[in-house]
């Protein structure tokens, strides 16, 4: 079975609880999960809840539109993402869930605002991997 290797520029493990991630994004979905005990939200998807501590978890989709609440230009990469410099990591908000990503590089830095209405799109990498980007709504 596929792994969690598939995810990102660059995946640094294999396994996890939460592998059906990969397995949404290739469905074209974003998903993240929700604890049927307390209600919280987490994305990136969690096996087990912090707030209450259970793992009576469920997949959600992350739909939109949502709202950016914060963004920040990189222009120093981490190993393995030095030539993907410049690019923007976004937070957002999708019906109350927060979401980390990148920008598309298609959004000029002259457009990009906090409020923006954006949504997420799944991103099929050139070496077969898959990721995930905010877009315009």
């Amino acid at each position: 079975m596929m792994g969690f290797e598939k995810f990102g520029h660059k995946s640094f493990t294999s396994q996890t609880k939460v592998n059906a991630f990969v397995a949404a994004l290739e469905s074209n979905e974003l998903k993240g999960t929700k604890c049927i005990s307390c209600g919280n939200t987490y994305f990136p998807p969690r096996a087990d809840c912090c707030g209450c501590l259970g793992s009576d978890m469920v997949w959600i989709n992350i739909e939109g539109p949502g709202n950016l609440l914060s963004y920040t230009r990189v222009n120093y990469a981490p190993t393995g993402f030095e030539k993907d410099v410049p690019y923007t990591l976004a937070l957002a908000d999708f019906n109350g869930t927060k979401v980390f990503g990148r920008l598309s590089s298609a959004i000029a830095k002259e457009e990009t605002m906090v409020v923006m209405s954006l949504k997420a799109a799944v991103v099929n990498l050139p070496d077969g991997q898959i990721t995930y980007e905010f877009i315009k709504a």
